[in-house]
């Protein structure tokens, strides 16, 4: 596969004007206020197949999310360790939710507490029950509710990733001063905007291939999903309503969520990624506030980035930090 974009000298130098709106810090104050007026509780129940796993302990959890209502999670933990446990707060790519137990042992194998954050409408758990106008126009989620930025569906799944946050001051298990950002993908723009939002309360990002920035650009240049589906969708429109979708977009471009970050971060970036291309990563990276950031740059990578090699590196660059459990 070729190179799907710029060099790594522009890459590392590329910095895009911002289109910030100018009441998007108050869209997400009243928008987590709102949600936060629901009020719920954590609900966790043990797993009951849990005791096949010799050294991890399962709980099936529910937190209120958007709108007051249950957002699915796992959380996983070593069996037997003293809490508060560091946390790692894992978002799923686009299309996925939770999944299964099984494929999320990695973290609390190496000490770590996980919460596995469900999708809303992607994964099976957490039913999309508020679809906003209830424009679907294309087969995906990306032009859910477009048509402005109160209805978008991304308003939804980033307020429920917040939340997720949230429900760790609840768990007596976790330590909120050690809060872990990740995902891959979707999930690892999810992550960056969770960051924006929750600032000083993340004491790490791990964003991974990220999706979700710099629409502007993406949408262009590559012809992959899902950013196909918002090109689809403009295809079939009348030219009116392209400066109105990308203003929408703007209320949740994780370039402009980078903007306000300030946890340390450890980006990554395949240089032969045609999903997402590297300069929107690379956009994101070289707006980020916070002064401690670093990319992994995987240079023969497609969307997979670092495979099976990235966790070797996340581990030690949370060792190196202070914020992986005690050894």
């Amino acid at each position: 596969m070729p190179l799907t974009d710029l060099g790594l000298d522009e890459l590392t130098r590329y910095r895009p004007e911002l289109s910030v709106p100018e009441d998007f810090d108050d869209f997400w104050r009243r928008t987590l206020e709102e949600a936060r007026r629901h009020g719920g509780a954590v609900k966790a129940e043990g797993v009951a197949s849990a005791h096949l796993l010799s050294n991890v302990e399962v709980d099936d959890v529910r937190f209120p999310g958007w709108n007051g209502e249950p957002v699915a999670a796992w959380l996983l933990r070593p069996r037997g360790a003293e809490g508060p446990l560091p946390v790692v707060v894992t978002y799923i790519g686009y299309s996925g939710g939770r999944g299964l137990p099984t494929e999320h042992l990695l973290w609390a194998s190496a000490g770590f507490a996980q919460l596995v954050v469900d999708s809303r409408g992607m994964g099976h758990d957490t039913p999309d029950r508020t679809v906003g106008d209830g424009t679907q126009w294309s087969e995906g989620f990306m032009t859910r509710g477009i048509d402005h930025p109160g209805h978008y569906y991304y308003r939804r799944l980033i307020t429920d990733c917040v939340r997720a946050v949230d429900a760790v001051s609840q768990m007596p298990a976790l330590d909120e001063g050690r809060i872990v950002l990740t995902g891959g993908s979707q999930g690892g723009g999810l992550a960056l905007a969770v960051a924006g939002l929750v600032g000083a309360r993340a004491a790490a990002l791990m964003t991974d291939v990220p999706f979700l920035c710099h629409y502007r650009r993406a949408v262009n240049i590559t012809g992959e999903a899902p950013y196909s589906e918002i090109a689809k969708y403009l295809r079939w429109h009348s030219r009116h309503r392209v400066e109105r979708t990308f203003a929408t977009l703007d209320y949740f471009d994780g370039v402009h969520f980078a903007t306000r970050a300030t946890a340390p971060a450890l980006f990554s970036v395949g240089l032969m990624d045609p999903i997402c291309p590297p300069s929107t990563v690379y956009a994101a990276f070289n707006h980020y506030a916070g002064e401690d950031r670093t990319m992994t740059v995987w240079p023969f990578a497609d969307h997979g980035g670092g495979y099976g090699s990235n966790p070797a590196v996340q581990l030690a660059w949370l060792h190196e930090r202070g914020t992986a459990p005690r050894l």
